[in-house]
């Protein structure tokens, strides 16, 4: 016959071990209804399924806490039903706790600006105390964990990621808390508890095949009308050990529990209205984007728009779920849909850029086979785990692009091991410029842009079209990219073009028209 002390005994036991404690035991009862339900049940008519999925920046202080938890409530009232809203940490927390530990390895532990973030919005709030209780033994742990990498002065990669999974743990407790307090039924879950789980490589780890089936019979489980609160960014691995989606993975969090889960919808929350034309830091009058497509919106985030996780796409593209980014500051405003197709394909979507790579130039020096020389470039770029961004090539000649993630050793590692077989020579100061475009009319779009670029005595210094279907890419110098994106937003966004636009018709044999505008 178990008592009470041995209940709490055990409850605080599983606690200490990370073990898994049912939401419901966190919430208080009145605050929801049941958490389990007899089924998925049939959706309400009228009702439109969504997970929303809002930032750091979206949740950076008390304040924004509770205007994010009016928007939920106000969309719920428009005809939403949040199945699940994925949280990142509060502001700037994940990067505060990063610093943290590097700190702790320096031998000074101090959490105490992040404590008092979270602790000020719960007084400001007037949570109830076992949220505050929950929310401070976190905190309490990380804290302990910090001390631990200061004495034995050590911080692994697994010790990393269990360290920058207390901000989100902390908000979804705090978001869920607040939804409670203004009449909104929701529960807080650590990721795994509905079914992320991913393998064993801390740092960036992938979510695993078997998760999306375990995921789906969670959700089934689930109250549909109580919003779950979703740590984003984290998981569990195979052991049960806390494991990171890597940087900005909040939003795969958010496509994958759509996926599996099947809503109508899924919303992730920025601070901007959508994907936009071009980074409004460099044009001021960058414009909302209202459609693109699934693969448009993966050539942006790869090639360098910080709208979305490069990888976030692809669980929506499986499920063929749309996405709609929108702006939790101006929550009017219609946002950006992402979806298989498009009903309207302008000439250019929109321009990104990567700044700072480095273009390597290697010409082979002996008599290779095309396919032998090729196969010797790219089995060093696997010796040296480099990845190229860009490329082009011919029979004797490679020229590619490296980004400024990839480290300067092992690109002077790579370069003396091809220097045997070939000439190499590496140009820095670069910048890789790309259009998402209609590549069907790819001899418009070049013939626009090389006029531009002559009139504005910009150089590129390579050129990559037809691995992709949708972007068009140019190498340019670093000190010439605002001038040139600036000058292409006025022609293809803002008719002010410098020079006249070349329609189909006069546009003819797109190669012929390049090699007359170069020449």
């Amino acid at each position: 016959m178990w008592n009470m002390n041995c209940v709490v005994a055990l409850l605080l036991a599983c606690s200490a071990t990370q073990a898994f404690v049912p939401t419901a035991l966190r919430q208080p009862a009145a605050a929801f209804r049941p958490l389990f339900a007899e089924g998925p049940g049939k959706k309400p008519e009228g009702k439109t399924d969504v997970v929303y999925k809002f930032g750091g920046s979206s949740l950076a202080d008390k304040d924004r806490i509770d205007h994010v938890a009016n928007l939920i409530k106000d969309q719920i009232a428009l005809g939403y039903r949040p199945r699940a809203v994925v949280c990142s940490a509060m502001g700037k927390t994940t990067n505060s706790l990063y610093s943290a530990g590097e700190f702790a390895l320096e031998g000074r532990v101090n959490v105490d600006a992040i404590r008092t973030l979270h602790t000020s919005t719960m007084e400001h709030f007037d949570m109830p105390q076992h949220v505050k209780d929950e929310v401070n033994g976190l905190l309490s742990e990380c804290e302990d964990l910090l001390n631990g990498v200061r004495l034995i002065q050590e911080l692994s990669l697994k010790s990393l990621d269990q360290l920058v999974s207390y901000g989100e743990r902390c908000s979804v407790r705090i978001m869920a808390a607040r939804l409670n307090q203004i009449g909104v039924p929701a529960n807080s879950f650590d990721a795994w508890e509905v079914g992320v789980l991913t393998d064993s490589k801390f740092g960036d780890a992938k979510i695993l095949p078997k998760a999306e089936e375990i995921c789906a019979k969670e959700f089934n489980r689930l109250d549909p009308e109580v919003v779950g609160i979703v740590t984003g960014f984290i998981g569990h691995d195979p052991k049960g050990k806390i494991t990171t989606l890597g940087r900005g993975g909040s939003d795969l969090t958010a496509t994958f529990l759509g996926a599996a889960i099947g809503v109508d919808e899924i919303q992730v929350w920025k601070d901007v209205d959508g994907i936009l034309t071009t980074d409004p830091r460099i044009v001021e009058g960058a414009l909302p984007v209202s459609e693109v497509s699934y693969e448009e919106a993966s050539e942006l985030a790869y090639f360098g728009a910080q709208v979305l996780h490069p990888i976030a796409m692809q669980p929506a593209m499986k499920s063929n779920v749309p996405v709609r980014v929108k702006n939790s500051y101006n929550p009017i405003a219609v946002g950006t849909l992402i979806r298989n197709t498009k009903e309207i394909n302008p000439l250019v979507t929109a321009i990104t850029c990567k700044r700072d790579i480095k273009l390597l130039d290697i010409h082979s020096n002996q008599m290779f086979e095309a396919h032998g020389f090729l196969s010797t470039v790219f089995r060093e770029f696997e010796r040296y785990r480099l990845s190229v961004d860009v490329l082009a090539s011919s029979e004797v000649s490679v020229s590619l692009t490296l980004d400024k993630k990839q480290r300067d050793a092992e690109i002077a590692g790579l370069i003396e091991s091809l220097s045997e077989c070939s000439d190499v020579v590496e140009t820095r100061g670069l910048s890789i410029l790309t259009l998402i475009a209609d590549v069907d009319r790819s001899s418009e779009v070049l013939a626009t842009v090389f006029r531009v670029f002559t009139e504005a005595k910009i150089q590129v210094k390579m050129m990559s079209q037809g691995a992709s279907k949708v972007n068009i890419s140019f190498i340019v110098q670093t000190d010439c990219l605002d001038r040139a994106i600036t000058e292409l937003h006025s022609c293809f966004f803002e008719e002010q073009c410098r020079v006249n636009m070349v329609n189909a018709a006069a546009a003819g044999n797109a190669t012929e028209i390049v090699t007359k505008i170069v020449a």
